[in-house]
């Protein structure tokens, strides 16, 4: 029996890898398309409806290396299924949420064991596979993520359209119930008899409040009016990040292995990581909002409006892959900030009420283009440019980097959008000649009005006038916030072309030079 189970084991533990990093990554993508009906439900405000990604994003990207040093010391088995519990009790919660301020708590707590199960699902496939074997493990998993994230806002639009939010998040708790069984029937434990014995408490503390502060600070800014509490949130969340790097590197068993740093390229990579992966997840948490509420799109409509960007990524990426061996990392890095940079300008061109086809669709094309050109060279750049004994923290601590890069740019892209937005509203509102009641509607309007909606309060004749001012402004304030992110992604092509060479110099996999 224990040798029929151990020939079983390897098959069963990329199984359970495989199934619950979909439910991190159809949560992940799916969860924005609900937000304009979870917002409109709860009668949430701007920035409450960002604290539900924000929760979330704050403690996986400040927990993630934590979790998998967890899983070494503790065992990887035991620490991948209290993730994957946490993630599913969290679920059930958020689904059942009676407000926003229990649905932020909720995907908070969703956040702790997403850090948790994230860097097991590969750390399970790693001790059960060796050789050639672990290469097309590892390989069938990436596959699948990649299907999976394209399926997640389709998923959310469909169900969103066809019941409710809520099932976005209860489709998470029978995926994690199979997941979890097969882990006690099926799965041996394995662990690092080598693991620190240490764990970074002060670097995990100061990166949750570091990050925590300089979110809730800029957030509290986007109300365009000077705040005191904002202003000093922010700075003291900076102030936190900084004390985090002088912590780093003088405690013994550091999160992010400040040496790692020392490579020139590991530095640039982490860079362009944080400029582009900003550029996108700051986007993209805004896309859904202008294509339900300002375009009218139904929510299946608007979660497969990116289905191109995530088919273009996954067809391409072997071949860019390719051309990095030949070529180096320079170019092909290069060339997808310039591709995105030009899709995120095509989608700040839509304006409102053109078609698809002519607005997001080429929009999708050219940024799928360039996360072609970028997500398998910036892999590749990051675990060559340390010794292979590294590569594992170094891919975490660059998955980490790109998860907080997220959390930051959503509540600063919203300051953008939001002070655009609201001097546009003000003009359109003047120049259709609206009424004083309409526009005392609209000052009160709140969340309505920051999500692209007209609020229920404006008087009948006045709607369609103020449904328009509305929708233009928040178009204005989407272009400003998308021509941002192109900005971020130029400025991620210039540090590939400064901080890279044209062709690799040393081969990948070796210990980089000390200068």
């Amino acid at each position: 029996m224990n040798a029929r189970r151990a020939a079983h084991a390897p098959v069963w533990a990329l199984a359970a890898a495989v199934i619950g990093s979909s439910m991190s990554f159809i949560d992940g993508t799916a969860v924005n398309v609900a937000l304009p009906i979870v917002q409109r439900d709860l009668g949430a405000s701007a920035a409450s409806v960002q604290w539900v990604v924000e929760s979330y994003s704050l403690f996986l990207s400040a927990l993630i290396l934590i979790g998998g040093s967890l899983g070494d010391r503790f065992g990887r088995r035991r620490v991948y299924a209290l993730g994957i519990a946490l993630f599913a009790l969290a679920s059930f919660a958020c689904g059942f949420a009676p407000n926003v301020d229990f649905l932020i708590a909720a995907r908070a707590v969703q956040g702790v064991g997403g850090a948790l199960a994230t860097p097991g699902s590969l750390a399970l496939i790693s001790a059960a596979y060796d050789g050639e074997a672990r290469g097309r493990a590892i390989g069938t998993w990436s596959g699948f993520s990649a299907v999976m994230s394209a399926l997640g806002p389709v998923i959310g639009g469909w169900l969103v359209q066809i019941g409710s939010w809520r099932a976005v998040f209860f489709i998470n708790v029978p995926l994690a119930a199979v997941v979890l069984a097969m882990l006690a029937l099926r799965v041996d434990e394995t662990r690092d008899p080598a693991a620190s014995k240490t764990i970074d408490v002060p670097g995990v503390l100061l990166a949750t409040l570091g990050l925590g502060a300089l979110v809730f600070g800029l957030i509290r800014l986007q109300s365009g009016a000077p705040d005191a509490t904002g202003i000093a949130a922010a700075a003291f969340g900076a102030l936190a990040l900084v004390a985090f790097v002088v912590v780093e590197l003088r405690v013994p068993h550091p999160m992010i292995h400040p040496e790692l740093f020392a490579s020139r390229a590991f530095s640039a990579a982490n860079l362009y990581t944080f400029l582009l992966y900003a550029a996108l997840g700051g986007s993209l948490y805004f896309v859904p909002f202008d294509l339900i509420n300002v375009q009218g799109y139904p929510p299946a409509a608007a979660g497969a409006a990116l289905l191109p960007f995530v088919a273009v990524v996954s067809t391409l990426s072997r071949f860019s892959g390719g051309l990095t061996v030949r070529l180096g990392a320079r170019l092909p890095l290069a060339a997808g900030g310039v591709l995105a940079a030009a899709g995120f300008a095509t989608f700040g061109a839509a304006g409102v009420g053109h078609p698809y086809w002519s607005t997001f669709f080429p929009g999708a094309v050219l940024l799928g283009l360039g996360g072609a050109a970028f997500v398998a060279p910036l892999t590749t750049t990051v675990m060559g440019a340390v010794d292979v004994t590294h590569a594992g923290i170094a891919s975490g601590i660059n998955n980490a980097i790109a998860r907080a890069a997220g959390l930051v740019a959503i509540a600063a892209l919203g300051i953008v959008l939001a002070h655009e937005s609201q001097g546009s509203l003000a003009a359109n509102l003047a120049r259709a000649r609206t009424s004083p009641a309409a526009v005392a509607s609209v000052r009160a309007g709140g969340a309505d009005v920051v999500a692209g909606r007209v609020p229920a309060s404006v008087p009948a004749n006045a709607r369609a006038a103020v449904g328009t001012a509305i929708r233009a402004a928040f178009a204005s304030g989407f272009r400003t916030a998308m021509l941002a992110s192109a900005a971020l992604s130029l400025a991620a092509s210039g540090i590939a072309l400064a901080g890279f060479p044209s062709r690799r110099s040393r081969p990948f996999g070796t210990a980089p030079s000390s200068r």
